[in-house]
């Protein structure tokens, strides 16, 4: 299988409602797993209960989307691009795993602050596998 196929399959069942995938080709298995979404309410509560509310908020965790090598730097001997205490926002990089000699940035999917960092800087994590909490 070459490259540009096997991207092109996990764009494709990335984009899709399917949150299991197999395939197999020439002797060589594909396996996708997709978490489940996370369905989220809105609650009206009293100003007086929502920072109250804060304080008891849990942390949010941010998870590997693929196997790969952690890197909490854009290159070695730089600083990480996060690290506990700092504020970031949705969409901001946190890593980088590189899988398949490719670099895929790991994108904070919460705003808040980054309470804890789960991964160790160049060891192998797997899918699903917790890297950050923030709150």
């Amino acid at each position: 299988m070459e490259m540009d196929h096997l991207i092109k399959l996990i764009e494709t069942v990335s984009r899709s409602g399917l949150s299991r995938f197999e395939y197999e080709e020439s002797g060589i298995r594909v396996h996708m797993e997709k978490p489940e979404s996370v369905q989220v309410s809105t609650v009206q509560a009293p100003a007086e209960a929502v920072t109250e509310m804060e304080e008891k908020a849990e942390d949010q965790v941010v998870t590997c989307p693929l196997v790969g090598i952690f890197y909490a730097a854009p290159e070695e001997g730089a600083e990480p691009f996060v690290k506990v205490g700092d504020t970031v926002k949705k969409g901001q990089t946190l890593a980088i795993v590189e899988a398949m000699k490719l670099m895929n940035e790991i994108e904070s999917e919460y705003d808040g602050v980054v309470t804890e960092v789960l991964a160790e800087n160049g060891k192998a994590v797997e899918f699903g596998q917790p890297l950050f909490k923030i709150k």
